[in-house]
């Protein structure tokens, strides 16, 4: 049996190598109970060597919180960018789609091309100024409340709107992916938008680089049955993508 010094090693070197352990992988490997491993993970984070989870421990703070849309834009800008023209490809002409708000989805409205009577709906002010410059793309832009930070409206009028649509897809931005808790965003009222956008939506496809995941939110947006496609960036680590495609999610790496 491996000392306690042994265990902590094993699960911070887990940690480097995955960016989050699972208590019951733990118990498995180590051959220890339930109650050793989270006993250890506490003395880790006592130590602020990891931060405990529902079910685990991450190498990083799981908590986000709200910037401005002007100081996302500057991180992870070119993994984004990337992001964005893998999302811009899929689209195709006649579409009717979805652009949810965040610096990613934005990255992605930079990289669209003119396409025949492609329709987009969006509560983004800064994606609807984007592409209102392409003349055959009409775009509808969502009313409510502005929510500054984002540059985006939100609120039960912007909500009441989509009953009128049915989308072929939804691009859909995240402040965070937790395996245990769903995809969430710092922002109460814009995760009940997005919500109803995903109900309006045959196909929702996330847009969000690697740091996002790990992360949660204060506002769930929904679990990972109500997702079809996430695309991001090589930085995700190999579990979370076999335990997103064990879900049935498709995971597309730019």
């Amino acid at each position: 049996m491996l000392t306690l010094a042994e265990r902590h090693q094993h699960i911070l070197n887990s940690l480097k190598q995955e960016g989050q352990v699972n208590v019951l992988d733990l118990c498995d490997k180590l051959s220890v109970s339930s109650v050793t491993i989270r006993k250890d993970l506490k003395l880790l984070e006592d130590k602020g060597l990891l931060f405990r989870t529902h079910g685990g421990a991450t190498a990083n703070n799981p908590y986000t919180v709200d910037r401005s849309v002007n100081e996302k834009e500057k991180i992870q800008a070119s993994e984004k960018m990337r992001i964005g023209a893998a999302a811009a490809s899929m689209l195709q002409p006649n579409d009717s789609i979805l652009i949810a708000s965040g610096t990613t989805v934005l990255a992605m409205a930079r990289n669209i091309q003119a396409k025949t009577n492609l329709t987009v709906i969006t509560p983004s002010l800064n994606i609807a100024l984007e592409l209102n410059r392409h003349p055959d793309i009409e775009v509808m832009q969502l009313g409510g409340v502005l929510r500054k930070s984002s540059s985006s409206v939100t609120g039960p009028y912007a909500e009441s709107i989509l009953s009128d649509f049915s989308c072929s897809k939804l691009f859909l931005g995240v402040d965070g992916i937790d395996l245990d808790f769903g995809l969430s965003t710092t922002n109460v009222m814009e995760a009940h938008l997005n919500r109803r956008m995903i109900k309006v939506s045959q196909k929702t496809i996330v847009l969000a680089d690697s740091t996002k995941f790990g992360k949660r939110g204060f506002g769930k947006i929904c679990g990972f049955e109500d997702i079809d496609q996430i695309i991001t960036d090589s930085g995700i680590s190999e579990y979370t993508v076999k335990t997103l495609e064990g879900m049935g999610i498709k995971v597309t790496i730019v």
